[in-house]
């Protein structure tokens, strides 16, 4: 599984955070910092943190290229 963000997007709200820790957290109160490479063992915990994201600014993607999220972007990008 791969994970991205579009740090662009993201403004902070922290439900991934909550929902998934160990692929996502917080750094300061803006910050997010995440495991591009989550274990499958996360994989519902991290679908369910890119449904809560409330701008949508995470996409999960399958390691055999067929995307779970398919209208998110494909890039993250930093402010």
């Amino acid at each position: 599984m791969r994970v991205v963000v579009d740090l662009s997007r993201c403004e902070g709200y922290a439900q991934c955070a909550f929902l998934a820790p160990d692929a996502f957290r917080m750094h300061g109160e803006e910050a997010l910092m995440y495991d591009p490479t989550p274990d499958d063992a996360q994989r519902e915990r991290v679908l369910r943190a890119a449904a809560a994201c409330p701008v949508q600014a995470i996409l999960v993607d399958r390691l055999e290229g067929r995307p779970d999220r398919q209208d998110a972007p494909l890039e993250a990008s930093r402010p």
